[in-house]
């Protein structure tokens, strides 16, 4: 057994239009690991909204491992451009936050959608209320130990390969 480089492996092609729209993530090593995970699931974009670290922080471009290179990365203060800019694009806008309202990740059958639109929050308060009420699908990952919540980007990795795996 040999275990595969880079340039050995040839990954699938994506048929999606995939985008991850975030709102305040602040912690430039999440950021930089938003970026790689975002590039090995096949998204397109990245739009980070709000307060974000800059991207020539040391911290984000180590984390990024070059990821940032590949990714159309977009900056917005505010969330309803980003959300008026997607439903014009026909973007199904998908929120990844456990509400009263939200259903499993597993339940939804992503093959009915083109193009998704993967939101997240912040890593201490979720996606704002002004921005939910406005999205097309909350949905959220179910966990199994006494913690509701797991690390953004950890999320962000669960949420996209639900999306690919069909």
């Amino acid at each position: 057994m040999k275990q595969l480089g880079h340039q050995e492996v040839i990954n699938k092609k994506q048929y999606k239009e995939l985008v991850v729209v975030t709102e305040n993530i602040r912690t430039p090593e999440n950021v930089g690991m938003l970026f790689r995970i975002s590039e090995a699931f096949g998204v397109s974009k990245v739009f980070l909204i709000g307060d974000s670290p800059n991207l020539e922080n040391k911290k984000v471009i180590r984390t990024a491992r070059n990821t940032e290179k590949q990714l159309k990365i977009n900056l917005f203060v505010d969330s309803q451009e980003v959300i008026d800019k997607l439903k014009k694009e026909k973007y199904q806008l998908i929120g990844l936050e456990l509400t009263d309202a939200s259903k499993s990740l597993q339940s939804v059958d992503f093959l009915e959608y083109d193009r998704i639109a993967l939101f997240v929050g912040a890593e201490r308060f979720g996606i704002a209320k002004s921005t939910l009420i406005q999205l097309d699908q909350i949905v959220h990952i179910d966990l199994f130990g006494k913690n509701s919540s797991i690390n953004v980007v950890n999320a962000v990795g669960i949420a996209l390969y639900e999306i690919n795996r069909n």
